[in-house]
């Protein structure tokens, strides 16, 4: 009983362990085809279009609500404490460190890795993969690189576009809603934050967009054959790529601000 015990605790978990390697392994690879050439310009200028520009009004509009209700949500806290002035600057320190580039992010893990693991996952039914070495063009420098190249340099750009959007949203509900002063909002929102405030939330969002592209790339590389296959590879590639951007989230905050 103890042996099937282990046994069924341990399936699972070699599967687990197994999946990692073969991600890791895969990312590996997808970096060592990063400086090498051949490298697909037009590629990697679609893929940039598409990740970045496209995802601009989604990560805009999560980043304006958000901020507006983070506003709220510490006056309402801090009124308990008589502490209701430190609303922008806690709304400055959260958009930047965690807010910003998490929920962005997770947007970006939504639309991009879904699209991409739909579209590669498409191509490898209809062997258009196949095709691709028949010409002797390497899938991965192709289809990988360029759209990991671009979510990497795109994705840090929006959590920027989104924190500073954030911050307005909790402006405005600050100056319309909770009678604050404008001038003297902003002042506190600029004297209270720091450089490495918005540097670290910019290191998460690189970091964030290489693991939404490859995980879109990974599971779209790996789908199943059929309309079957490319669905469960899209489900696939969304949720790996959610919980591993929180688990990131995690580590790097505990690498950027704890002694």
């Amino acid at each position: 009983m103890i042996a099937r015990l282990l046994a069924q605790i341990g399936r699972p978990v070699l599967a687990v362990l197994a999946a990692f390697g073969r991600v890791t392994l895969f990312g590996a690879d997808t970096l060592r085809h990063m400086v090498t050439p051949p490298f697909y310009g037009r590629e990697f200028a679609i893929a940039l279009l598409q990740i970045g520009w496209f995802s601009l009004p989604v990560v805009g509009l999560t980043a304006f609500f958000t901020g507006g209700a983070l506003a709220l949500q510490i006056y309402s806290g801090g009124a308990r404490f008589s502490a209701e002035a430190v609303v922008p600057q806690i709304v400055a320190i959260g958009m930047a460190r965690e807010l910003g580039p998490v929920l962005g992010g997770l947007m970006v893990a939504a639309r991009v890795a879904s699209s991409i693991a739909a579209e590669i996952g498409t191509m490898k039914v209809t062997e258009q993969i196949d095709a691709l070495v028949t010409l002797s063009t390497h899938p991965m420098k192709y289809l990988t690189v360029p759209r990991v190249l671009a979510a990497t340099l795109a994705v840090p750009l929006l959590v920027a576009v989104g924190d500073s959007i954030g911050i307005s949203g909790g402006w405005l509900v600050g100056i319309t809603k909770l009678g604050f002063n404008s001038a003297t909002y902003l002042k506190n929102t600029t004297d209270f934050l720091e450089f490495w405030d918005v540097g670290s939330g910019l290191v998460k969002g690189a970091v964030f967009g290489f693991i939404v592209a490859l995980m879109g790339c990974y599971f779209g590389m790996n789908s199943g054959r059929g309309a079957q296959g490319v669905g469960a590879a899209t489900k696939a590639a969304v949720v790996a790529a959610s919980v591993m951007i929180l688990a990131a989230n995690y580590v790097l905050t505990g690498m950027f601000f704890t002694s």
